[in-house]
């Protein structure tokens, strides 16, 4: 049994009902077990955070940074362990567990430059009216609790942590059950770095604890990054306490092919689009949209690189995909695969659960999957690429826009001038233009529609943790 819930500057055994097993997805088996923190232990880590946040708070904008800056060193340090980790519980392979882990640092160190400019953001505001003077305060928000996915533990915990522990927030992170020990990292960090004590505290669960955790009056702001259908509870809790929120919930994100676009690198931009993380992200380009000019040379070289793509245990063979990462997530999968039978789908490549141990699934493509197919508007959160042809940029904007969500999408197009105009086009939060997926650390994260409220990374994720504040006085 590990000990893993962090309150109060301690590591502490969890006192919840639920026992939590950590598996290792690509044998299908456990290598860990936790007991959840109970109700009762979120409430003493909300009390720890609301004790440190005055002190915590008045703290020099370059003392905090220079913790910022010990989070990255730290995490550095402990490089290999984390990336071995990531690989286990999580199924990644290596060269994506180590860009996890080189966004996590960046993450840490970007914020630690934003924390030193803040004495400047407090500044006077010209007025036109005469004897008066007026100033603008950046104040930390308060006591703030995280909730993070398990598809990109350590990662979206540091967009969250770094920024908020920037602007002088004090937090309760609750990583998900799923992946619950990659952040234990943190606490640890926290202790090396004698991070004064309540500032930062770490609890684990399941639903329990995460309910504990969204309704807890103590909390000035929540941060959820997950599904939507717990993004819309955690907003439920949030409005009967009139509390601010982000959320970071899915997507079904559009690739849009034209005709004038080199066939080999679009299968990579698209293969890539789809599998890494096996799929299991809310930015995945999962709808294809391919202009008839290209479609016929496209789609069969597409489908011979998803058969190509080496998929297996990241530890003990050279992969290109791993396993998903849960039993659940294999389950969902696979119904995902029995829909797409039901309805008749064209399947190009994959389409089926891989017959070994551990939760495998292959690479999939349907192709000319009707805009009403259940595979075509839900979101998988799998390695299955449903594909449509069009005629006109306008179709393949209206098509593109057609969806409930609206997190990013790709446009791959050797006219950039095109390439440009389809990208304002599109009703999302994130294009990229002729690229993988690069998400850097200075640009905005979010989307529009249901794929969320407020934006993490860059400028934006310090001023989620941020209240305004103006003083203005009489000169009389």
């Amino acid at each position: 049994m590990t000990t893993s819930h962090y309150i109060a500057g301690r590591w502490v055994e969890g006192q919840g009902s639920d026992c939590i097993s950590v598996n290792d997805p690509a044998l299908g088996q456990p290598f860990a077990e936790l007991k959840a923190a109970s109700v009762a232990q979120v409430d003493q880590a909300v009390t720890a955070a609301r004790g440190a946040l005055p002190a915590w708070k008045n703290t020099s904008a370059s003392e905090r940074a220079a913790y910022l800056r010990g989070f990255a060193e730290q995490l550095g340090q402990r490089r290999e362990a984390l990336i071995t980790l990531q690989m286990r519980n999580n199924g990644k392979p290596r060269h994506e567990a180590e860009i996890d882990l080189d966004d996590a640092i960046a993450t840490f160190g970007y914020y630690a430059e934003l924390a030193e400019q803040l004495p400047s953001k407090n500044r006077d505001v010209p007025l036109a009216a005469p004897g008066f003077s007026a100033r603008t305060r950046l104040e930390p928000v308060g006591v703030v609790g995280l909730i993070v996915p398990w598809n990109f533990p350590l990662v979206t915990s540091a967009w969250k942590l770094a920024p908020a522990l920037a602007a002088g927030c004090t937090v309760v992170l609750k990583p998900s059950e799923v992946t619950p020990l990659i952040e234990q990292a943190y606490g640890q960090i926290a202790d090396a770095l004698e991070l004064p004590a309540g500032v930062l505290n770490i609890v684990n669960g399941k639903a329990e604890t995460g309910a504990a955790l969204s309704n807890h009056n103590g909390l000035d702001k929540l941060s959820f990054t997950g599904s939507n259908s717990v993004g819309s509870q955690v907003m439920r809790s949030a409005s009967a306490q009139c509390r601010p929120v982000t959320l970071e919930l899915g997507g079904k994100s559009a690739i849009v092919v034209f005709d004038d676009c080199d066939v080999g690198q679009a299968v990579e931009w698209i293969v890539a689009g789809i599998t890494w993380n096996a799929g299991q992200m809310c930015s995945a380009t999962s709808r294809l949209l391919v202009q008839d000019g290209i479609a016929d040379a496209l789609l069969p070289r597409l489908q011979v690189a998803l058969e190509n793509l080496r998929v297996g245990n990241p530890l003990t063979e050279e992969v290109d995909m791993g396993p998903l990462t849960s039993q659940a997530q294999w389950l969902k999968v696979a119904g995902y695969f029995a829909t797409a039978r039901e309805e008749g789908l064209q399947c190009l490549a994959g389409g089926k659960a891989l017959d070994r141990d551990g939760w495998f699934v292959s690479p999939t493509l349907y192709a000319d999957v009707p805009k009403d197919s259940r595979l075509w508007t839900e979101e998988i959160f799998g390695p299955v690429l449903c594909a449509r042809r069009f005629a006109t940029e306008e179709q393949a904007i209206a098509e593109a826009n057609d969806s409930r969500f609206g997190l990013v999408a790709t446009v791959c197009s050797a006219d950039l001038e095109r390439a440009e105009r389809v990208a304002d086009a599109l009703e999302v939060g994130h294009v990229w233009i002729n690229s993988v997926q690069a998400v850097f650390v200075e640009t905005s994260w979010g989307g529009t529609k249901g794929s969320g409220i407020g934006r993490e990374l860059g400028p934006w994720g310090l001023s989620a943790y941020q209240s305004v504040k103006h003083v203005t006085r009489c000169l009389g």
